[in-house]
C-alpha cells in the first residue's frame, strides 16, 4: 500500500498475475500512488469532453515521470470504430513506440474499450492503465480486461481480453459528469445487486436520494462494493465461459436497443435499465421470481432517474430480431440472463416465442 491513506486498493487476480484498482478522491493528481505502473514512454488516449477537464491534470502528473503524448478522440460510441483504433496504432508507430510503451485510457467506457483494444493488438499486447472518469466505467467497464470496438452490425463484435496494468478510479471526476451519464452508471450498480447481492439492492433502495445528490460517502461505498462484485465474478470466470455471462443481465435486450437506435438515442446504462426490467418481467412471466419483482426493480430504476420502458419507436419484433446477433448466443438459441430470485441470476436459452412474453 502506498503512503497515502485516503484511498482504497483492491487487487484483481487474472491469468497472468494481478492488477491493483485504486479508489479515492483526487488520485489523478497523486501520481505517487500509481507511478510505479508507468513506463518511460506513454500515450494518453482521452476524449474531447474529458480532455477539457483533466488533460492539464494528467499532463502535470506525468511531467518529469516519463515521455508522453496525448491523443484525443471524439466523445461517443461512434469512436469505438476500426478507424479510431487504426488512428491510435498509427500514432504509436509514429512515436516509434516499443513493446514497453504504456497506454493510458483517460475517459469513459468508450475510451477504455478503444484504447484497451489498441493496447491488446499493438505488438501483440502492450501495457494499459485505465483511468475511468464516468461512473459506468468505474463500476464496470474498466474492471475485468474486456476490450472492444463496434462493427456496423453489432456492438463489441471485435475485441480481446487484455488485463490492465492498473485501474485508477478518481471519484473527483464524477463531479464534472453530466447528470444523464452519472445516472446511466447507476444502472450497472443496480445490476450487481439484482444478480448477486440482495443486501446491495436493498442498500441502493435506501440510498437512492443520497446517490441522486452524489453524496461522497455513498459514492465511495457504491464504487468499492461494485468493484468487489465485479472482481468476484471475473476472478472465477475471466474469459466469460460461464459465470461471467451473468454480468450481461439486461444487456442482450440493451445491445439490441442500442443498435436499433444507432447508438445515438440511449446511453448504454439507460438501455441496460430498460433491459433489466424486460428480463425481470420475463423471469416473472416464467414463474421464476415472485409477482411484483419487476415492479420493485422498475421502482428503483425510476427513483434514480433512469428510463424503464422501451422507446415507442422500437417494436418487440425488431428488438428480438436484433437480439439474434448477440455474442452470447449458441446454436442459434438466444441465451438470456434471467433471475431465479432477486439477488440470484441464471443463464438460460430462450426461444423467440418465450422472449416475446417480456413485452406483454
Amino acid at each position: 500500500m502506498s503512503q497515502h491513506t485516503d484511498h482504497k486498493r483492491i487487487d484483481v487476480p487474472h491469468g497472468q498475475g494481478q492488477y491493483p484498482v485504486f479508489i479515492g478522491q483526487g488520485l489523478i493528481a497523486q501520481p505517487a500512488v500509481w507511478a510505479e505502473h508507468l513506463s518511460k514512454q506513454v500515450l494518453v488516449i482521452t476524449e474531447d469532453d474529458v480532455a477539457s477537464h483533466y488533460q492539464a491534470s494528467i499532463e502535470q502528473a506525468l511531467s518529469g515521470l516519463c515521455a508522453f503524448e496525448v491523443m484525443s478522440v471524439p466523445a461517443g460510441e461512434a469512436s469505438k470504430s476500426v478507424a479510431q483504433w487504426s488512428a491510435i496504432l498509427d500514432r504509436l508507430v509514429s512515436m516509434n513506440a516499443q513493446r514497453d510503451v504504456t497506454l493510458i485510457a483517460l475517459g469513459g467506457g468508450v475510451v477504455g474499450d478503444l484504447a484497451g483494444f489498441a493496447a491488446a493488438s499493438y505488438m501483440r499486447g502492450v501495457s494499459i492503465i485505465q483511468i475511468p472518469t464516468t461512473l459506468l466505467a468505474q463500476v464496470d467497464a474498466a474492471i475485468g480486461g474486456k476490450t472492444a470496438i463496434n462493427h456496423p452490425m453489432g456492438k463489441n463484435l471485435i475485441g480481446a481480453f487484455h488485463a490492465p496494468k492498473a485501474v485508477i478510479i478518481d471519484t473527483a471526476t464524477l463531479a464534472t459528469l453530466p447528470d444523464r451519464d452519472y445516472r446511466a452508471g447507476l444502472a450497472e450498480v443496480i445490476k450487481y445487486g439484482a444478480i448477486g447481492d440482495i443486501a446491495l439492492f436493498e442498500w441502493l433502495e435506501a440510498q437512492a436520494d443520497a446517490l441522486n445528490q452524489r453524496d461522497e460517502m455513498a459514492l465511495q461505498t457504491t464504487i468499492e462494493t461494485s468493484v468487489e462484485a465485479k472482481k468476484s465474478v471475473v476472478v472465477r470466470d475471466e474469459k466469460e465461459s460461464g459465470e461471467r455471462a451473468l454480468l450481461n443481465f439486461g444487456h442482450t435486450f440493451a445491445h439490441a436497443l442500442e443498435a436499433l437506435t444507432d447508438y445515438s438515442t440511449l446511453r448504454h446504462g439507460e438501455a441496460v435499465a430498460i433491459g433489466m426490467v424486460l428480463a425481470t418481467r420475463l423471469s416473472e412471466r416464467l414463474g421464476q421470481v415472485p409477482n411484483g419483482t419487476a415492479e420493485r426493480l422498475k421502482t428503483l430504476i425510476e427513483n434514480v432517474g433512469l428510463p424503464s420502458e422501451c422507446p415507442a419507436s422500437q417494436s418487440p419484433e425488431q428488438i428480438i430480431e436484433r437480439m439474434r446477433l448477440d455474442k452470447k448466443n449458441k446454436d442459434n438459441t438466444i441465451r438470456l440472463v434471467l433471475l431465479s430470485a432477486l439477488g440470484q441470476a441464471v443463464v438460460q436459452p430462450c426461444s423467440e416465442e418465450t422472449i416475446a412474453l417480456a413485452f406483454e
